[in-house]
């Protein structure tokens, strides 16, 4: 008997049609692709890399995120989610990479990662043992953090190129672009049908791509000037080991591991409507801290869990491995061809902007969907609103920790995922495991109490003879 062909988009093992499988899979590839640009962007600049050193960063960042999201598909051994997640080169590190850039160069950035990524590691062996330290009230507070923090990048997109001081910041018709933007992408996933609502992302970049043609505001210079293949080379860059420089890559690939966590259960939770097995989180963690080891080797930086794809599988519900595959293999070719990426890199920021901040609610609504999971108790609620003050009041005053040390200031003030972590992280360690039942019980045992004294004190009145004033 024939086996008939799994081609369900809503199955991880389904295999769709490429004509229904490409415009889903392309529209992850748009979500990520400025997120992982960007902090090779910043790290040249910080160190001080020639131009061909920063076009030599920033191919090797997108060939990396390729890679590494078809080895996380697909998995080696223990290695590997096996989930529908993109990984790549991200946000997370930069403020720690731009603390050791500054200090030690590339060099010493690479020989952080080396040790940060075996940490990892060591994470990834480790987690089937100490899981029940991240609970829901946990992994949800840093998944809720994650989407309330990428507010700011998809407005700054919308309004220009991110810089506040770049020229023409603000400008209205960057808002144009990116509402326009923003409209098409809700009429396309609210009342769109089939694929149509499905690709909304997509549909909206494209839409502004194309207002954004007759405005004048696409610009194919990178085109022009990129080649056609380039091979990524083994050790472009040497490594150097410092100290300071290891302790605080140790420190944020830690809380990256938490940040992977809250990624992975939002994956599970909000895509595939279950929680996250044990094997695939020690896959997770296991394989993320192999892929930035061996991307030292090669000048990559750190890689992690994208959010904004984990909005849009929560979004969309596509869990198929063939679609996020298909990413994975754009973002590879991107990497060997670097013409192929800067015509991706052709996309106006304020397209990028408007097209993902509905993706960025998703992530923070994904996080409350985990927080409620477990019970709002007063102790979980203690914890998540003092995670959430701590961290975006500090995101939001950084003079306030202007008299710590500088690697800690870049630490915990460019990262409010960083604080809300630790702060969740500790506080469901201290704070006493109450319930909601034990709640309920102190209430009623207290006012039994209340009611057996005022009772007592009635009978004791009653018992006094007329005209007699109570004994104190």
């Amino acid at each position: 008997m024939r086996k008939i062909q799994n081609t369900s988009i809503f199955d991880f093992h389904g295999r769709p049609a490429l004509t229904k499988a490409l415009p889903l899979s392309l529209q992850h590839v748009l979500a990520m692709i400025a997120g992982v640009i960007t902090p090779p962007i910043i790290i040249a600049g910080v160190v001080g890399a020639t131009p061909e050193e920063k076009l030599l960063l920033i191919q090797i960042a997108v060939l990396a995120s390729g890679v590494c999201t078809l080895f996380h598909l697909y998995g080696v051994w223990k290695f590997g989610a096996r989930l529908p997640a993109i990984f790549g080169v991200g946000f997370a590190y930069v403020p720690t990479l731009i603390a050791v850039g500054a200090q030690f160069g590339i060099e010493g950035i690479l020989g952080a990662q080396l040790i940060g990524g075996i940490t990892m590691m060591v994470v990834g062996y480790f987690i089937q043992y100490i899981r029940h330290l991240f609970p829901p009230v946990v992994a949800g507070t840093v998944v809720l953090v994650i989407g309330l923090s990428l507010y700011d990048i998809a407005v700054r997109y919308m309004a220009g190129n991110g810089n506040v001081n770049a020229p023409g910041f603000g400008d209205p018709q960057n808002w144009a672009v990116g509402l326009v933007t923003l409209i098409t992408v809700l009429v396309a996933s609210q009342f769109g049908r089939g694929v149509i609502k499905l690709s909304a992302i997509i549909v909206g970049i494209l839409v502004g791509y194309l207002l954004s043609l007759a405005l004048g505001m696409v610009s194919f210079g990178s085109v022009a000037q990129a080649s056609w293949v380039a091979v990524p080379q083994l050790m472009p860059f040497s490594m150097e080991f410092h100290a300071s420089a290891i302790a605080a890559m140790v420190v944020i690939c830690v809380i990256n591991s938490v940040q992977t966590i809250g990624d992975l259960s939002a994956t599970t939770v909000g895509g595939m409507n279950r929680e996250l097995k044990t094997r695939e989180l020690t896959g997770g963690l296991l394989g993320n801290g192999l892929t930035t080891t061996a991307s030292a080797f090669f000048g990559a930086l750190p890689t992690s869990t994208f959010s904004q794809n984990v909005g849009i599988v929560a979004m969309t519900k596509v869990i198929s491995r063939f679609v996020l595959a298909l990413a994975g293999g754009f973002m590879l070719l991107a990497g060997l061809s670097p013409k192929f990426g800067a015509i991706m890199t052709t996309i106006p920021y304020p397209v990028l902007g408007g097209a993902t901040i509905t993706v960025f609610g998703m992530i923070t609504m994904t996080g409350i969907k985990l927080l409620i999971k477990d019970e709002l108790s007063a102790r979980n609620m203690t914890i998540v609103g003092l995670a959430l003050a701590l961290s975006l009041g500090i995101a939001e005053v950084p003079a306030a920790i202007e008299r710590f040390p500088e690697w800690l200031q870049n630490l915990v003030g460019g990262a409010p995922i960083v604080v809300a972590a630790i702060t969740a992280f500790v506080l469901n360690l201290l704070l006493p495991n109450v319930t909601l039942d034990d709640e309920a019980r102190e209430r009623e045992a207290m006012a039994s109490d209340d009611k057996g004294e005022s009772g007592c004190g009635a009978r004791q009145e009653m018992r006094q003879p007329l005209g007699k004033a109570p004994r104190g």
